[in-house]
């Protein structure tokens, strides 16, 4: 018995409003991630070099995600230090002196970070 194939009855639209694939069977919406997913499908396959611009970009771009992400963190620790730092007796006395330290030390580099990232993105 010969196999037939169907081909699908795809639509590519061009704003933002959904549309629907039909098939016999169902029809289901399709949203602008799908239809952009569609349309790479569509497209021809990427070269070498597009393939590797476009990993060094997302690299790129989850690093600096990464370091903002940081940067937070260190913002953060440095709010944490300053209230043990001025916490008083209820903190052990080298606690306090290291949280002192850390909390004139970090805001420091997370200005320096920050002028970092705003060079880097």
């Amino acid at each position: 018995m010969p196999r037939t194939t169907k081909k699908p009855d795809l639509h590519l639209v061009t704003d933002d409003t959904p549309t629907t694939l039909s098939s016999p069977t169902r029809s289901s919406p399709i949203t602008p991630q799908v239809e952009s997913a569609v349309y790479d499908l569509m497209r021809a396959p990427e070269t070498t070099a597009e393939r590797v611009k476009r990993l060094q970009a997302e690299a790129h771009a989850l690093a600096l995600e990464e370091v903002e992400a940081m940067n937070r963190l260190l913002a953060q620790a440095a709010e944490r230090a300053r209230d043990i730092a001025a916490g008083g007796e209820a903190y052990p006395v080298g606690a306090r002196e290291i949280a002192g330290r850390l909390a004139t030390e970090l805001p420091q580099k997370v200005e320096t970070l920050r002028m970092i990232l705003n060079r880097a993105g």
